[in-house]
């Protein structure tokens, strides 16, 4: 399908200098092979014939003049629309290390100029806020020494899972199990949850390696990771496959994707991890999810019943809830008996002040298996600019505030939270993780670091790539061509997943051995933590250090 958008060019009145990533190219080595400008996502490089000026002195005749040569070399594009992103695929290929993108680190112009055409501009990643964020300053400050006894990492046995589900009290537990009464769902999982990225959103061979890992952590090395989906679901094989109970399945207000799961219900070999309700994302508060065109393949339109090539916007809110008693009462106890009242099932809402409201909507609703709150740093694959950098709430104080409010009540035990946004940011997984968790989080989902860590994902804070929306992800994580998406091997993503998660179990272990914590996670554990920063710790309500 071509549209007049993909072919037509606006006049550009930039020049490569106001551009962010300028390509540095050096024509002593470059050969001419081509299979930069080939490989370049953004056709921003392109061959050219040109015309150089060579001076030329004659010194016994005491003269100057001009000679000119002409040669094909390199140059860059300057329109907006086929800028460099500096993912650097250009400078992989060469065989002469001839050509490179450099960040401009002057003031550019591009920012001004992004709303061509009459549309703003939409990218994926995450907020492109560089340096440490709040939970990266965070430090775990109760050591265990003379005090009382510290554990050892490498020996000593931790039961480091967490609960997905609703917890009902000791006694109200033994009075149902003697009354044959119902019991709420739960499940067992290793705390740090692949977050939610659809069929669709993500490749085949991506979401083909994630599952093989996932099924390897847990059939293998006994770490019993689950995977959310996304709006779109999953490939229809794996709903009738015994790896659906490593998945979350995620039901949002466009309701992509649910017709497949409906009709593969009566076929189903096991009940999926848990429904996760979709009612907001932090990289795009108050907003639906957005499927761009360019990833509307053949299959996509098919597993969602629409037609090739058109954008997916899904609405900001599910079309017949108005309100949030009705919201929490109808969604939640339907999905419940889709499934048998089997499977956990819990909204997922953008940070906000707002969300103790819902909180206290869902301690009231005995069938809320929990809470996913979504801060304003997690990442998505297609978003307005504005969405991401300056709509919603951080998920530290956030989550903080929910269990707060649970802990008043003496809940803080029943109802699990779930915090995401940013975790891992700049590849600090565990200690991101493990300090929402002392703040009140039962676990975390993380997305964009498992594309960074296990796919070797491009995009960064610094504008980077980020080009998630538009199906030409150079590593091809996010893309719906073959062309790109054969460049990933997803065996070689399955390793690292398997290798990620190893990694965040040891050093789990290592956060909570010196607190002398074997037995349970530490949530909730807000005495151990410390941070630089006097403001941070009393809106957190941990201990002031410097």
């Amino acid at each position: 399908m071509v549209s007049v958008r993909s072919i037509y060019t606006q006049p550009s009145s930039l020049t490569s200098g106001d551009l962010p990533w300028i390509i540095q190219h050096r024509e002593d080595r470059c050969t001419l092979c081509g299979q930069c400008t080939a490989v370049c996502p953004k056709q921003a490089i392109y061959l050219t014939y040109r015309r150089q000026r060579v001076p030329k002195l004659d010194i016994l005749q005491k003269k100057r003049g001009n000679d000119y040569r002409h040669f094909v070399g390199i140059r860059q594009h300057t329109a907006i629309d086929k800028m460099c992103i500096g993912c650097g695929m250009c400078s992989s290929v060469c065989p002469n290390e001839a050509i490179s993108p450099v960040p401009n680190t002057n003031e550019h112009r591009s920012r001004f100029h992004m709303d061509e055409k009459g549309d703003a501009w939409k990218r994926g990643g995450r907020r492109n806020v560089p340096g440490k964020t709040i939970l990266d300053r965070i430090a775990f400050d109760r050591i265990s020494m003379l005090t009382d006894p510290a554990l050892d990492a490498g020996r000593h046995e931790f039961n480091i899972n967490t609960i997905l589900g609703r917890i009902l009290p000791p006694e109200e537990f033994l009075r149902r199990q003697l009354a044959g009464e119902w019991i709420p769902p739960t499940r067992e999982i290793f705390p740090f949850v692949i977050g939610s990225m659809s069929f669709g959103a993500l490749s085949p061979n991506m979401w083909l390696g994630l599952l093989q890992g996932v099924a390897y952590c847990n059939e293998v090395l006994g770490i019993p990771v689950v995977m959310a989906t996304g709006e779109g679901g999953c490939p229809p094989w794996v709903l009738r496959s015994p790896f659906l109970k490593y998945i979350i399945l995620q039901i949002a207000s466009g309701y992509f994707g649910w017709d497949e799961i409906i009709r593969a219900i009566p076929e189903m070999q096991c009940d999926p991890a848990a429904i996760e309700i979709k009612y907001g994302q932090g990289a795009k508060p108050g907003d639906g999810g957005l499927l761009m065109w360019f990833k509307v393949s053949k299959l996509i339109a098919r597993l969602r019943g629409v037609p090739e090539g058109v954008d997916l916007p899904s609405p900001p809110v599910h079309q017949t809830l108005y309100s949030i008693e009705e919201s929490v009462m109808k969604m939640i106890q339907t999905m419940s008996m889709a499934f048998g009242f089997r499977v956990p099932v819990y909204p997922k809402i953008s940070g906000s002040t707002s969300a103790k409201s819902v909180l206290n909507n869902l301690v009231r609703n005995p069938y809320a298996g929990g809470l996913l709150i979504d801060g304003i740093d997690g990442g998505t694959g297609a978003a307005y600019n504005i969405s991401m950098d300056a709509t919603g709430h951080p998920i530290a104080s956030n989550l903080r505030e929910c269990y707060l409010e649970l802990v008043a009540q003496g809940r803080q035990n029943e109802i699990p939270l779930f915090a995401a946004g940013g975790i891992g940011k700049n590849g600090n997984v565990t200690q991101n993780g493990m300090a929402l968790i002392m703040l009140g989080a039962s676990g975390v989902h993380m997305g964009k670091y498992i594309m960074q860590a296990c796919a070797g994902c491009l995009g960064n804070e610094m504008g980077r790539c980020n080009v998630c929306n538009t199906g030409i992800c150079p590593k091809g994580i996010t893309s719906q061509n073959p062309k790109l998406y054969r460049r990933l091997d997803p065996d070689d993503v399955a390793q690292r997943v398997a290798d990620v998660f190893s990694s965040i179990r040891i050093e789990m272990k290592k956060i909570m051995a010196p607190l002398g914590r074997s037995q349970s996670l530490p949530i909730g554990m807000a005495d151990a933590l410390g941070i630089d920063d006097a403001d941070a710790a009393q809106r957190l309500g941990i201990k002031y250090i410097c």
